[in-house]
C-alpha cells in the first residue's frame, strides 16, 4: 500500500510537471492564432489535462505505476468525451434556437405575401372601378354634349300635347338628370305668331307645364327645373312663314351645371 501511495505522488509530481512545460509550450504557440482557436485550444487541452490528471491519479491507486500510465490515457479519453458531450449539447441547442428564428421568420413572410396578394386583388377591383367610372363619365358627358345645345319639343298648332316622339327625347334627359345630380335644366316655352300675343303667352305657358311635369313625372325633382314661358315674342326667325312657325311653337331644354344655371337666372 505505502508503495503504491509513493508510486501516485511520484507520477502525480511527473504529470504536474508535464502539465506546466505543456501549459508553457501553449502560451508561446496562441499569440500565432486567432483569438476563436486560442478558445477553443484551451478549452480542449484543459479538458485533457483534468482527464489525464484524474487518470493518472485513479490509475496509480488501482494498478500502480502502470496502472498510473493506462489510467492516464483512459482519464484523457474520459475528458475528451466530456468535453464533446457539452459541444453537442450546446450545439443542438443553438440548432433549436435557429429553427425557431426560421419558423418565425417562415411563418412572417408567409403572412406577408398573403397581404400582398390581397393588395393585389384590392388594386385590380380599383382599377376596374376606375376604369368603368371612366367610362361612364366620358358617356355622360358626350350625352350632356349632345343635349347642351338645346333639345326642342315641338307641338302642333294650337296644342300642347307631347307628341309620341318626342317622349324618348325626354326620357333620355330624365335618366341623364338622374345620373348626374349636379346639373340644372333650363325650360322655355315658345308660341307661334299666329293669334293674339295673350293666347300665345298662354300657349307657350301650358306647353312648358306640361313638359315640366312628364320630367317630374320621370324623377326628376322640380327644384332643378328652371321654366319661363315667351309666348310669340322670340321667334327663330324674322320672317313669318308656315315652316317658320313650325319650329316656332315649342318648349326647349338646355341642361347646364348648377352655377351657370343660377348666374343665368
Amino acid at each position: 500500500m505505502k508503495k503504491q501511495l509513493i508510486a501516485v505522488a511520484v507520477i502525480s509530481s511527473l504529470f504536474i510537471s508535464n502539465i506546466s512545460v505543456a501549459n508553457d509550450e501553449m502560451l508561446n504557440d496562441s499569440n500565432l492564432m486567432t483569438e476563436q482557436t486560442g478558445v477553443t485550444d484551451e478549452r480542449e487541452h484543459t479538458e485533457e489535462l483534468v482527464g489525464l490528471t484524474s487518470g493518472a491519479v485513479l490509475g496509480a491507486v488501482v494498478g500502480g505505476p502502470v496502472g498510473a500510465i493506462i489510467g492516464a490515457f483512459a482519464g484523457t479519453l474520459i475528458g475528451k468525451t466530456v468535453g464533446d458531450d457539452s459541444e453537442i449539447k450546446t450545439q443542438k441547442e443553438l440548432l433549436a434556437q435557429q429553427q425557431q428564428s426560421i419558423e418565425i421568420q417562415t411563418s412572417e413572410l408567409t403572412a406577408l405575401h398573403e397581404k400582398q396578394q390581397s393588395l393585389a386583388e384590392v388594386t385590380d377591383e380599383y382599377l376596374l372601378v376606375q376604369s368603368q367610372l371612366t367610362d361612364l363619365r366620358e358617356a355622360q358627358q358626350q350625352q350632356l354634349q349632345e343635349l347642351a345645345i338645346g333639345l326642342n319639343v315641338q307641338f302642333k298648332t294650337g296644342s300642347s300635347t307631347i307628341e309620341p316622339h318626342f317622349v324618348q327625347q325626354l326620357d333620355d334627359v330624365a335618366y341623364l338628370m338622374a345620373l348626374s345630380p349636379e346639373l340644372m335644366l333650363d325650360l322655355t316655352g315658345y308660341a307661334d305668331r299666329r293669334g293674339d300675343s295673350t293666347f300665345n303667352q298662354a300657349l307657350s305657358e301650358q306647353r312648358l307645364i306640361e313638359v315640366t311635369n312628364y320630367l317630374v313625372s320621370q324623377g326628376v325633382s322640380s327644384e332643378r327645373l328652371h321654366a319661363k314661358a315667351f309666348g310669340a315674342s322670340a321667334p327663330l326667325h324674322a320672317q313669318q312663314s308656315f315652316e317658320n312657325d313650325f319650329f316656332d311653337r315649342r318648349v326647349t331644354l338646355k341642361i347646364m351645371p348648377v352655377g351657370e344655371a343660377l348666374a343665368a337666372n
